[in-house]
């Protein structure tokens, strides 16, 4: 489905170009993990957040930082763990004797692309701190507001396996999330591919290579270009009934909130511009669907004993809404 022609049509040259460099550039040392790396491409235009689910070894946090490399722009990384405190994120006042004020230290939450390794690990009081930050792109300390430099972006990476000394996500944290990227093992031919690679390569060598392909101005320009694309309003819809229908399944305990109505569109559009087009399709936003709900609703117990996930009930929920034509 297209819409009608008009006289006025969106270059989207100098975005179609950045992404495929970006692909590229990553595709020298990411072997699979196409979809994962385009969702990661995906999220930075749509200014969203992004946590990649995924067990030990399938190059998440490689991924993320690969993707921080391509942007030239400051990049920090927090290693979570369960005696990290607010503090430790967000930054503290410390006294100075010499003008006998508190003076504020910032954290390392400060930067344009942030990498937070085993998000999970932390307790609930240091997910907190990330709130106000996530959302509002701000930090207020003592009474004080600091806004966040743009583009503000958190990639975060947890294990969904292993369970000691882990605390689950706050739902409000997770709602806070664009999309939630689950990576997969390898298959066997790209496996072998990455043995062959790591046997002749040197691995620390290419990633120092990766170059920056976008500036902080671009992606200011992108993000603008991908927010004045065409959505149909029968595509709207379709979003907003996709959504009310989560709150409506019988398999599910919690529904999905209007952010992810936003997030759909938004994404959809960013997918949609790496295509090259100016506008969105169905096909964009069954595509993104899943990486945008599955996180935010939460199945019924009788459901999660029959061995369903979010996104087994986010796909027959697709199948059972007629697609605009």
């Amino acid at each position: 489905m297209e819409p009608e022609l008009t006289n006025h049509r969106t270059d989207l040259t100098e975005l179609s170009q950045a992404v495929e460099q970006i692909r590229a550039s990553l595709g020298k040392i990411i072997v699979g993990q196409k979809e994962t790396i385009d969702f990661l491409i995906a999220g930075l235009l749509a200014d969203g957040h992004i946590l990649l689910e995924g067990v030990p070894g399938v190059a998440k946090t490689l991924s993320a930082k690969l993707v921080a490399k391509s942007i030239d722009a400051s990049f920090s990384r927090i290693q979570f763990t369960p005696d990290l405190m607010p503090s430790d994120v967000l930054g503290t006042s410390v006294f100075d004797p010499r003008s006998a004020t508190f003076e504020y230290r910032k954290g390392p939450i400060f930067g344009h692309i942030i990498l937070i390794d085993e998000i999970n690990r932390a307790p609930a009081k240091t997910q907190s701190a990330l709130f106000e930050v996530m959302e509002e792109k701000q930090v207020t300390v003592d009474g004080h507001t600091y806004a966040m430099e743009a583009p503000f972006m958190v990639l975060a990476t947890q294990n969904p396996i292993e369970q000691e000394g882990t605390y689950r996500l706050p739902e409000a944290q997770l709602d806070r999330f664009l999309f939630k990227i689950e990576v997969k093992y390898p298959t066997l031919e790209e496996e072998t591919t990455i043995l062959l690679n790591q046997h002749q390569q040197n691995l620390g060598a290419e990633v120092k290579e990766v170059k920056p392909v976008l500036s902080i101005a671009q992606i200011k320009t992108c993000r603008a270009i991908i927010k004045a694309l065409h959505v149909e309003p029968k595509l709207i819809e379709y979003v907003a009934k996709i959504t009310h229908e989560t709150r409506n399944n019988k398999s599910l305990y919690l529904g999905a909130s209007p952010r992810a109505s936003l997030a759909m569109i938004n994404s959809a559009k960013a997918i949609a511009a790496m295509a090259g087009r100016d506008f969105v399709t169905p096909d964009d936003i069954i595509k993104v669907a899943a990486p945008v709900l599955a996180h935010r609703i939460m199945l019924t117990p009788d459901k999660e004993m029959e061995g369903l996930s979010t996104r087994d009930i986010v796909a027959q929920i697709i199948q059972k809404i007629e697609i605009p034509r």
